[in-house]
């Protein structure tokens, strides 16, 4: 059994979460022991297809034609795209109606989510859907204190400062927003945001609020894998505000490092994240300022450690194992 990965346009989505998960796609399929290529001239049994662009379409039809087995992997929605950049909002039901033509040339369909794959379900694509999470690799990001000091160090924070990360896109979606209305109504907190894509793109409340001037605030740009890790472990506190996901990696990211959360009280959370159990939610940006508030004093208790089991649930080594069923299921269609 030989598996094509196929991604369209790894280096306009390499630093998005796209990207992310298309490398530990990679990485699960090692630790599973098959064998994969990215090149679309090797011969190959199973079509994995990852992006939804012309090229990957018309790849996707022409290995059909020629009786290939293909997964198509769902990760982006209608719902997840229209709050996205600018006119994302007005072109969504095109762009449900193209992507849905996508995932139908799948034999089968892979979603990240039980979440996402209720919202596919709804599209009547006609087509098994499995939910299998992009995964996290534990042997990255993990509890590192001395990690976490390289962080603070790096961006001059003391060790008395009461650090808040968020990470996303430049787009109204992941709640940057609300990310800068929160840091201005909490002065005594230190808040920095990883993550770029250009501003031409974004639309007018996401320009406003990245170029806000704050004194505690901070937008730190693209950073590597590492500095997200470092970030992660050398923080109070991560922040996802997110109006949307399919999953959302940098979650899952941080119940590896051990660091307590605060989300968006949304439908993606409510299966796994238990708000007082493994994480904490809220709905308004004075829900968030409050929760902050009370679990940075110690109001609230942290619950990190128990958000660590949702991690390990979904490590690579489990998305390998998740991965190899389905494709040994789909040879004998």
């Amino acid at each position: 059994m030989k598996v094509l990965l196929y991604s369209e346009g790894l280096k306009a989505i390499g630093k998005s979460g796209l990207g992310k998960a298309i490398e530990n796609q990679k990485k699960a399929l090692e630790y599973a022991g098959i064998e994969y290529t990215t090149n679309p001239k090797d011969n190959y049994d199973i079509l994995h297809i990852n992006t939804y662009f012309p090229k990957s379409y018309l790849f996707a039809k022409k290995a059909k034609k020629m009786g290939k087995k293909i997964v198509y992997h769902a990760h982006s929605t209608e719902e997840d795209f229209k709050n996205g950049f600018i006119f994302c909002k007005q072109t969504s039901k095109l762009f449900k109606k193209w992507i849905s033509k996508c995932y139908k040339l799948g034999d089968i369909i892979i979603t990240p989510t039980t979440y996402s794959k209720k919202l596919l379900d709804t599209y009547n694509l006609g087509k098994k859907i499995y939910a299998v999470s992009n995964g996290i690799d534990l042997n990255v990001f993990k509890k590192d204190d001395k990690k976490g000091l390289n962080f603070r160090k790096k961006y001059n924070y003391s060790k008395d400062d009461k650090v808040i990360i968020g990470i996303g896109l430049y787009i109204d979606r992941k709640g940057i927003v609300d990310f800068v209305e929160i840091a201005k109504k909490c002065p005594n907190y230190k808040f920095i945001w990883f993550g770029h894509s250009p501003l031409i793109f974004a639309t007018r409340n996401v320009r406003k609020a990245v170029k806000t001037k704050l004194d505690n605030l901070v937008f730190a740009g693209y950073v590597d894998q590492s500095t997200i890790m470092e970030a992660m472990n050398g923080c109070n506190l991560y922040l996802f505000p997110t109006k949307e996901e399919t999953e959302g990696i940098p979650i899952i990211e941080a119940a590896a490092c051990k660091t307590n959360t605060i989300v968006r009280d949304i439908p993606i959370f409510e299966d796994d994240f238990i708000d007082g159990k493994n994480i904490y939610k809220a709905k308004t940006v004075d829900e968030f300022v409050n929760k902050i508030n009370n679990l940075l004093s110690g109001k609230l208790k942290s619950v990190s450690n128990n958000a660590y089991k949702i991690a390990q649930e979904r490590s690579i080594k489990n998305v390998g194992i998740s991965l190899k069923k389905i494709y040994e299921d789909l040879l004998k269609m």
